[in-house]
C-alpha cells in the first residue's frame, strides 16, 4: 500500500571544513530583517492607585493615582490622573495632576493640566488654561569639559652651586674720594 521512501541525507547548509574554501559555494544574500516594531505603551487606567515608584525605559500613559516617584521614557499624564512624587521623563505630556518636581527634556501642559512644583526642562509649551504652581527652570546639559593646557616640562638642569655674596666692607678712608683733602 504505502511505499517506504528511501531515506537520504539532508543537503549540507554549511562546506566541510575539509574542503577547500575556494571551492565552497557563494553566500546567498540575507533577506533584511524587519524592522523592529514599537512596543505599545504601557497604560494605567482610572480607579487604580500605585503606591511605590514606576520605572522604566518605556512609554507609560497614566490615567490614575501614582503615591510615589515616577522615571520612564515618554510619558502621558491623563486627565484624571493626579502623581505625588517626583516625575522623571525624555519626554512628557501632563493633563492632570502633578504635586512635585517635574524633570523632562520636553514638557506639554495641556489646558486641563496643574502642576504644583519646579518644572526642570529644556522646551516648555503651555495651552491655554493650565495651571502651574512653582518655578520654571532651563535645563542644559553641561558642556563638555575642555582640556587644560598643561604647562610643558622643565628640562633638568645640571646643579651648579651658585657663589654666596659676601657683605661688603665698609670703605677705608684712603679708599674714599673726599679723603684725599689738599693741605
Amino acid at each position: 500500500m504505502f511505499a517506504k521512501k528511501k531515506e537520504t541525507a539532508a543537503p549540507l547548509a554549511l562546506t566541510p571544513l575539509e574542503q577547500p574554501r575556494a571551492a565552497a559555494p557563494q553566500a546567498q544574500p540575507q533577506a533584511a530583517p524587519a524592522p523592529a516594531r514599537p512596543k505599545p505603551a504601557s497604560m494605567f487606567t482610572q480607579g487604580m492607585t500605585i503606591r511605590g515608584d514606576v520605572v522604566g525605559d518605556v512609554e507609560v500613559h497614566l490615567d490614575c493615582v501614582v503615591l510615589g516617584d515616577v522615571k520612564v521614557g515618554k510619558l502621558i499624564i491623563g486627565p484624571n490622573a493626579r502623581i505625588e512624587g517626583t516625575v522623571v521623563a525624555q519626554a512628557m505630556e501632563i493633563h492632570g495632576l502633578v504635586i512635585g518636581a517635574v524633570t523632562a527634556q520636553s514638557v506639554r501642559l495641556y489646558g486641563t493640566a496643574r502642576v504644583d512644583g519646579d518644572i526642570t526642562h529644556e522646551q516648555l509649551a503651555m495651552e491655554t488654561g493650565a495651571e502651574f504652581q512653582g518655578r520654571s527652570l532651563k535645563f542644559r546639559r553641561p558642556a563638555p569639559p575642555q582640556p587644560q593646557a598643561q604647562p610643558a616640562p622643565q628640562q633638568a638642569q645640571a646643579y651648579a652651586p651658585q657663589p654666596v655674596p659676601q657683605p661688603a666692607a665698609p670703605p677705608s678712608a684712603s679708599q674714599t674720594p673726599y679723603s684725599q683733602v689738599a693741605h
